[in-house]
């Protein structure tokens, strides 16, 4: 008689992050799809990227750019983007030392954090603050500290900030326009930073996806336009937010050479490179159709405008959005509900999805805030406004 023999089943080993689940995103995004909800949680837009920029890419699929780019990018994107930083910013970089795309501002902020981050280190960061921030210090062996931003501009308390810096703080992130919020930093907010690390050996990652999504005149106080940020920051950027294209996952980071050096070391072997025709689609559009991004303010407020208009029924309350394509609305007069529940009962009973603040917060509190993509056609805007008006 022959004997089974069969192998003990290999329990997992203890988990780095055995806290975090599935991000919120995709929770609420595979609810909308459950229940056939409208689904403005995830921030997707509802229309296509230029025509022009989709031309280019269909042109560079069929014309033999299929294979690896170069790990730092192609040259002729990296030689784009440092004109546009210059156009934009005053800042002139060395497209071949200066300039990393990467696979989106995810991969590149995780790049980033890793590069520079050591066990025992500090790092600053604002909440609410976008969720990928937190796991990456912690994986790099560091520790968050997460200090609140002040409603109802959400804003920066600088003493605060101040206060909390200790011999063991590497890094602040700085999140201008601010997802979720919207909040957007000003001149005199660059000077206080300025002031605070000053005479410190304290590196900025400054996380500016929604650079161009800047509202009722203002103007986008990149850390690349202060030369004493600039030269202790690494700036990620993204073209799927700036060109509709949010599944292509492409972006880029800025830095001097000696932090992109380093950040090169991570990324080569986090994703190498990124998907060649369309680098060379994007090259080809930003030295074309300028005017795209240079637009999109007036693009995106006009969709603000419009959601905020058609709000002005409801209970819900609001101060609209300085920046992103984000809104977030107050249903404290609706539901005393926490919001993670709230946003769940909305996505389940009216059909409409959305994403719970407190989330984004270590400290979730009180508040009964929801965030809405407002990167949508106008129809979809209209039907997810009658929803809310009816709450």
């Amino acid at each position: 008689m022959s004997m089974r023999h069969t192998s003990p089943a290999v329990s997992a080993p203890p988990s780095k992050l055995p806290d975090v689940g599935t991000t919120i995103f995709t929770v609420m995004s595979q609810l909308a799809t459950e229940c056939g909800a409208l689904n403005l949680s995830q921030g997707s837009p509802d229309f296509p990227p230029p025509a022009g920029l989709l031309d280019r890419v269909a042109h560079h699929l069929y014309a033999s750019s299929n294979q690896y780019a170069p790990m730092a990018g192609l040259p002729a994107l990296r030689e784009q983007i440092a004109i546009k930083t210059l156009a934009l910013y005053g800042r002139q970089i060395d497209p071949d030392s200066e300039v990393t795309v990467t696979s989106g501002a995810t991969e590149a902020l995780f790049s980033a954090i890793e590069a520079f981050v050591h066990p025992g280190d500090e790092v600053l960061c604002f909440d609410p603050a976008y969720d990928t921030y937190d796991p990456a210090v912690r994986l790099a062996g560091g520790r968050a500290v997460h200090l609140p931003l002040v409603p109802p501009r959400f804003g920066i308390d600088w003493a605060q900030l101040r206060a909390a810096i200790t011999p063991r703080t590497r890094m602040i992130i700085v999140n201008s326009p601010h997802n979720p919020t919207g909040a957007v930093l000003s001149a005199a907010d660059m000077a206080s930073l300025e002031a605070i690390v000053r005479d410190t050996g304290i590196l900025l990652l400054g996380d500016e996806v929604y650079e161009h999504m800047v509202f009722d005149g203002q103007r986008h106080e990149s850390l690349l336009r202060h030369p004493a940020l600039a030269e202790r920051s690494l700036v990620i950027s993204s073209f799927g937010k700036t060109f509709h294209a949010t599944g292509w996952k492409i972006g880029y980071c800025v830095a001097p050479k000696a932090l992109m050096s380093e950040f090169r070391r991570i990324h080569q072997f986090v994703q190498f490179c990124v998907v060649t025709p369309m680098q060379r689609a994007l090259a080809d559009f930003l030295a074309s159709d300028a005017d795209h991004y240079l637009g999109l303010p007036a693009f995106y407020q006009q969709k603000r405008d419009q959601f905020c208009t058609l709000l002005a029924g409801s209970r819900l309350r609001y101060t609209p959005s300085a920046g992103t394509y984000f809104q977030l609305v107050d249903y404290s007069a609706i539901s005393e509900e926490a919001d993670v529940a709230y946003a769940r009962r909305l996505t389940e009973e009216a059909g409409l999805a959305s994403i719970p603040v407190s989330v984004f917060c270590a400290a979730p509190g009180n508040a009964r805030l929801l965030r809405f993509c407002f990167a949508k056609d106008s129809s979809t805007l209209e039907r997810a406004a009658e929803i809310l008006c009816r709450l």
